[in-house]
């Protein structure tokens, strides 16, 4: 799960690896730094603004569920 524990998985390492496309490319397409961008790919990110996630989808032509998922529980917290 990422490191502040929300439950949610980005996939933009995943996709951006399928797409041959760096970081810094998706940075310039979207207008977001490549230091947010990386917390985004990295699951330290604690909030994303709709209209990031709209560019970065288009970006990269996938849907908000490719790029977002639910993080698999730990097993922990399956037992409880």
């Amino acid at each position: 799960m990422g490191e502040d524990d929300s439950g949610v998985h980005c996939r933009l390492d995943e996709l951006l690896a399928e797409r041959g496309m760096t970081v810094v490319r998706l940075s310039e397409l979207v207008g977001v730094s490549v230091v947010n961008l990386s917390v985004l790919k990295n699951d330290r990110a604690k909030a994303i603004r709709y209209s990031t996630l709209v560019a970065i989808c288009r970006a990269l032509d996938c849907g908000i569920g490719d790029l977002l998922v639910l993080a698999p529980e730990p097993p922990a917290a399956r037992q409880g």
